[in-house]
């Protein structure tokens, strides 16, 4: 049996990238993991279907972040789905995972874009933990996937370390709020990792990949594994002595 057997996991944004590692790592450790996605199903229910193969059990969760009504939704469709599971109806590991990364320097950044980066990437999680505290389990565990970008100053991002820098800030009230129920909250912060959000630039660019391996201490590029294995430790009982801190996972990115 698993360091998490017997326990639900809800991971957003888990249909790719580091949110479908970490979902299936916390799978192959015996968590019921609730697999969120926004638009493509057919990824999610992929990442179902290979927790199942492993041995582990999952179900997907829609819900498009950002938009209004999301919050509720999500938790709709996994209040209704964790019942057929066989659960109680509570959960015990909540991973914040879900965002967008638009680029663009603060001349380029546009109202509407700067209100749906925080839309997803703050307003999202807030209400998400908001109305998930009842559902929360004492000595659960909470965990937001922060940036490298709240310690390095990218400042094509701009817009999006800040709301990682707010979130940094969310783990850490919230892990004094909920102390007293044995919740821990931390943030892990990955560098450069091998995603499909990275894709477009890195994958197939020989110098980009170079350049980005170059900013590592250990000389390559992430992946999406390195930065679940952290996040598995987080939900683990080998952690319960860690809360609202920053997780660095970048690799020593420009030490």
């Amino acid at each position: 049996m698993g360091s998490l057997a017997g326990r639900t996991a809800l991971v957003t944004g888990g249909s790719r990238g580091i949110g479908r590692a970490t979902a299936e790592r916390l799978g192959r450790e015996g968590a019921l993991v609730a697999v969120h996605y926004g638009r493509n199903g057919g990824a999610a229910e992929e990442v179902v279907a290979s927790i199942r193969a492993a041995g582990g059990t999952a179900f997907a969760v829609r819900a498009e972040l950002g938009t209004g009504g999301d919050v509720e939704a999500l938790w709709a469709e996994f209040d209704r789905q964790i019942l057929e599971h066989g659960d109680s109806g509570g959960l015990d590991i909540l991973v914040n995972n879900a965002g967008i990364t638009p680029r663009g320097h603060i001349e380029e950044v546009t109202p509407a874009a700067f209100d749906e980066v925080f839309a997803v990437n703050v307003r999202a999680p807030f209400f998400l933990v908001q109305q998930g505290l009842k559902r929360l389990r004492d000595g659960g565990r909470i965990i937001n996937v922060s940036s490298g970008a709240t310690r390095i100053a990218l400042t094509d991002i701009i817009a999006y370390g800040m709301t990682k820098g707010a979130i940094d800030t969310f783990s850490l009230t919230l892990a004094k709020a909920l102390g007293s129920r044995g919740i821990t909250v931390n943030s892990v912060a990955p560098g450069i990792i091998d995603t499909d959000m990275n894709a477009s630039w890195l994958r197939g660019n020989e110098a980009a990949e170079q350049s980005a391996a170059q900013l590592s201490a250990l000389g390559r590029v992430g992946r999406p594994e390195d930065v679940a294995d952290v996040v598995a430790f987080l939900a683990s009982d080998d952690a319960r002595w860690v809360t609202g801190q920053v997780i660095d996972a970048t690799g020593g990115s420009q030490l």
